[in-house]
């Protein structure tokens, strides 16, 4: 089982908040499962899809060279080596969604990932996970939408109890999960909880990512908003300072800043535009010792690799990084961050806890109340492990 945290042990109660800028990545992989409401499997994005298995690889090669670590929320569905297996854990409670396309369980698929890449991908999730400091996390079974009209908090805890069996039949132990369609739901905290999920993304703060459902992500102005929110300081850093990541609920909240929008070769003469708007922040959130959260599809790099992986260079330049007093290395959701969750819930006992690049010297005490599972975790005295 891929489980890095550590059994806690007893030690000195103090806690001390990490004292530097972190930035975080994390990853929706999906591939068609994501976007089949959108794009039928032989239509023209399918040389995203099909170019997304050539770009992963190429990512984790620029996230090792800068010790990034990243975290890849992935569809429960990808986990499986051949459809009977997809069916055998398939859950008997499936949503019942106003929109009968939301819905995967007609989608005609292949038997295996030799005869069907856009639906299967244990062998790309396997890569994943030899490659250093790279988290597996959850983005629910069959990429479930938690705010459309038909679904039920029955039918979520069903899809996400699938999700966890599949990847612990895989050998992982998932902690941070991604809402499909960022599509969070405050109502499922508890479930998350129950399911050993500690931690997930939110949304980006500025009013054009604030939705209900898919029909809004499709309005007009919304659309538009997003778009020029990527070139242009519309909605801010959206920037998040410690302190605020812990939430009532128990879980911790690590909020989307930006999207990495993909290469447009119409846009071109933007791309200064697109990276400045990335490094400006990055320089706030180091200045202001605060998280900046990149995230992006692997697919969104399926075309114009050699373009978005460039671009991807610039972002992680460790000149840039170090200049500004920020870690080169990256942060996983449920991992470097520093959320870990006990072996034995539901307690919670103080501990040695470690980050995605080397072993902390401290041994901190629950941030949240005792009846939580959630640790925080110092990010300081790095020391790198292989």
């Amino acid at each position: 089982m891929r489980d890095h945290s550590d059994w806690p042990t007893q030690g000195d109660r103090r806690t001390a908040r990490p004292n530097d800028g972190a930035l975080v990545v994390s990853l929706d992989f999906e591939l068609h499962w994501g976007v089949r409401d959108h794009h039928p499997p032989d239509g023209p994005y399918r040389e995203n899809l099909l170019g997304a298995r050539g770009a992963i690889p190429r990512m984790l090669d620029v996230f090792e060279r800068y010790g990034v670590a990243a975290t890849w929320a992935t569809v429960g569905f990808l986990f499986a080596r051949s459809r009977r297996e997809r069916e055998r854990f398939s859950p008997a409670v499936r949503p019942d969604y106003a929109n009968p396309a939301l819905s995967p369980y007609h989608e005609i698929t292949g038997d295996t990932e030799a005869d069907d890449p856009l639906h299967y991908a244990p062998s790309l999730i396997e890569a994943i996970a030899r490659r250093p400091r790279q988290e597996i996390g959850c983005h629910t079974f069959s990429h479930y939408y938690c705010l459309e009209p038909g679904q039920t908090r029955d039918t979520f805890e069903a899809d996400l109890r699938s999700a966890m069996a599949i990847a612990r039949a895989h050998g992982f132990n998932l902690r941070s999960l991604i809402f499909p369609r960022n599509q969070a739901n405050p109502a499922y905290a508890d479930i998350l909880r129950d399911c050993g999920i500690v931690c997930y993304r939110g949304n980006e703060h500025g009013w054009m990512y604030r939705v209900a459902a898919a029909k809004d992500e499709r309005e007009r102005r919304i659309l538009n908003a997003r778009r020029a929110d990527r070139y242009l300081h519309l909605s801010g850093g959206n920037l998040t300072a410690w302190d605020d990541i812990p939430r009532d609920d128990g879980l911790c909240n690590v909020p989307a800043s930006r999207f990495l929008n993909p290469y447009n070769p119409r846009l071109r003469r933007l791309e200064p535009l697109r990276l400045r708007r990335i490094t400006h922040d990055l320089r706030t959130a180091a200045a202001r010792r605060q998280i900046y959260h990149l995230w992006w599809h692997p697919h969104n790099l399926g075309t114009y690799t050699d373009e978005n992986i460039a671009f991807l260079e610039r972002v992680h330049k460790p000149s840039m990084l170090k200049r500004y007093c920020f870690q080169t290395n990256g942060g996983t959701i449920g991992g470097s961050l520093g959320i870990r969750r006990t072996r034995t819930p539901p307690s919670c006992r103080p501990g040695r806890l470690e980050t995605a690049r080397g072993r902390v010297r401290r041994v901190g005490r629950p941030l949240v109340d005792a009846g939580s599972r959630l640790f925080w975790q110092q990010r300081t005295s790095w020391s790198t492990r292989r």
